[in-house]
């Protein structure tokens, strides 16, 4: 299994315009994708600006997919402003 961690720290003012953009990535990208099996999207309880993905693929191809998907491409394009930082870590499940 391939898994990916993403950990975003948002703009305090845009996290109301991130959030609705992130859970529709991750519903599209779960209803959409047949390698996509997890996409959980976590809020640090004690630091509302900080988003926490956990997501899991078949492998490094269909992750590839989602990252060519017109949803994630979407997301991207329409999240880029809101991000003030973006840290990704790409792990294989044992």
């Amino acid at each position: 299994m391939y898994v990916i961690i993403v950990d975003f720290e948002i703009k305090p003012d845009r996290l109301a315009d991130f959030l609705p953009l992130m859970q529709e990535n991750a519903t599209a990208s779960l209803r959409d994708e047949p390698g996509c099996h997890q996409f959980d999207v976590c809020q640090d309880a004690d630091a509302p600006h900080r988003i926490f993905l956990y997501e899991t693929y078949d492998d490094r191809a269909a992750f590839e997919a989602h990252l060519a998907s017109s949803h994630f491409r979407n997301f991207d394009a329409a999240s880029a402003d809101m991000i003030t930082s973006k840290d990704v870590r790409v792990l294989q499940r044992l």
